[in-house]
């Protein structure tokens, strides 16, 4: 299972698109509110979570999503629940991990990002990759290292749920997406 976690004010486009074209390469996956079922986005949309986010449990081969949005990575970050989920995902060799925008950057700052990593994030904001020790990569919109996908921000919101469908069903489910979706033509 494929779990997105929404955080009050994350960013929409990052977690909707994300999960549309995940969906579309018919991988299962479930929106998980931080705080609850219903969560607003930093843009007043208000979304309807399948789960709360602490009814999640994570099984070898989920991934976990983090959508960018300042409000949202500090909803994550002031949630045990959440943050326990991220935690999991970032040392388990089992699990998948993917993080869009500011959400790298809650990932540096709880010393979850290896040393020597490449990683993008929201620009501006690639100081706080560097004092982790990663690696910033910010002229990609996505970078994909071993099991941790990061992206730059929300225009890479295609790019981003492009990557993870690359690296849970492969190149050809990718192209078709990326084909019915008519995107990079």
């Amino acid at each position: 299972m494929i779990y997105i976690l929404l955080g009050a004010g994350f960013e929409e486009a990052e977690a909707l698109v994300t999960a549309d074209v995940l969906r579309r390469a018919d991988l299962p996956v479930a929106l998980a509110g931080v705080d609850g079922r219903t969560v607003t986005g930093s843009h007043g949309i208000t979304v309807q979570a399948d789960l709360p986010a602490r009814a999640v449990t994570l099984s070898a081969g989920d991934m976990l999503i983090l959508p960018g949005g300042m409000g949202g990575v500090s909803s994550m970050e002031r949630s045990p629940a959440a943050m326990g989920l991220i935690r999991q995902a970032a040392g388990d060799p089992q699990l998948w991990l993917a993080a869009i925008c500011a959400a790298p950057t809650l990932l540096a700052r709880a010393g979850l990002l290896p040393p020597g990593v490449h990683a993008v994030c929201y620009p501006g904001m690639e100081g706080e990759l560097s004092a982790a020790g990663s690696i910033p990569v910010m002229d990609r919109p996505v970078v994909t290292e071993g099991r941790l996908i990061t992206g730059r921000g929300p225009g890479a919101a295609f790019d981003f749920g492009l990557a993870i469908v690359e690296m849970l069903a492969g190149t050809a489910k990718a192209d078709q997406v990326r084909a019915g979706l008519h995107y990079g033509e």
